[in-house]
């Protein structure tokens, strides 16, 4: 059984399909969503499984394009207990879009506030002091997913509680494997971003997340089995909270 808690399940070519052999394989699916429009028919795709949740999302990429959905999003917002993708992008191609994503990031947080909190799955590249500002003192659990920030941004955003989602795209560099080990292991779980993400030249699907097993039974000297049953420990524990 494997967890991937950081999917676009709707944005895979035959998305039906993809559900279908989640759902075959058993497999906990955190189903993200890059605009609230797209929220509707992406919860289509839980049909046959128990353990495949569609969160509301609103992609910062696109919040310079999409403003408008904010109340679309706020009208979704009671019936969900997740939320993603959302956060801030300060890469060099989104510089110019900051204070629309800003805008949106915040409006989000506040609606998420005002609502009691959700659990909720956060882009955070080239931005994860910014996003770390915004997410204090918000209500609900902030998981970071595919943190690439530094060591001092890291350690603030586990003080104030963030959790982070870990994939095999992540497995290539010295600086990542030192982040991962930096991060509490109770706080973690897998993820693939498939199909953006690709690992070893091939785009993921929710089942390629072994690697990232392997990676954690060396990062934290524990025998593979005891991984999982952490990390599916670690899944168990968050959905109890919210």
């Amino acid at each position: 059984m494997s967890i991937d808690f950081h999917s676009h399940l709707d944005l895979y070519p035959k998305p039906f399909e993809v559900a279908a052999e989640c759902a075959k394989r058993n497999i906990y699916v955190l189903s993200v969503t890059t605009t609230p429009k797209a929220w509707v028919g992406t919860k289509k795709l839980e049909a046959n499984s128990k353990r495949i949740w569609t969160a509301l999302g609103f992609h910062p990429q696109l919040a310079h394009e999409r403003a408008q959905e904010l109340a679309l999003f706020d009208s979704i917002l009671p019936q969900v207990k997740y939320v993603g993708e959302i956060g801030l992008d300060g890469g060099r191609d989104f510089k110019n879009s900051w204070e629309a994503q800003l805008k949106v990031f915040r409006h989000i947080l506040k609606s998420v506030n005002k609502a009691g909190g959700r659990i909720m799955s956060i882009h955070s590249r080239a931005s994860a002091g910014a996003v770390t500002d915004e997410i204090r003192g918000i209500s609900g659990i902030p998981i970071l997913h595919w943190f690439t920030g530094s060591k001092v941004e890291l350690l603030k955003a586990i003080d104030i509680g963030c959790w982070f989602s870990v994939g095999p795209a992540m497995l290539c560099s010295s600086k990542s494997f030192e982040l991962v080990s930096l991060m509490p292991k109770e706080r973690i779980l897998t993820e693939t971003d498939g199909p953006f993400a690709s690992f070893n030249g091939k785009s993921l699907f929710p089942w390629d997340v072994e690697p990232v097993y392997r990676y954690l039974s060396e990062v934290w000297k524990m025998p593979l089995l005891e991984v999982k049953e952490q990390v599916l420990l670690n899944l168990k524990s968050l959905t109890s909270k919210m």
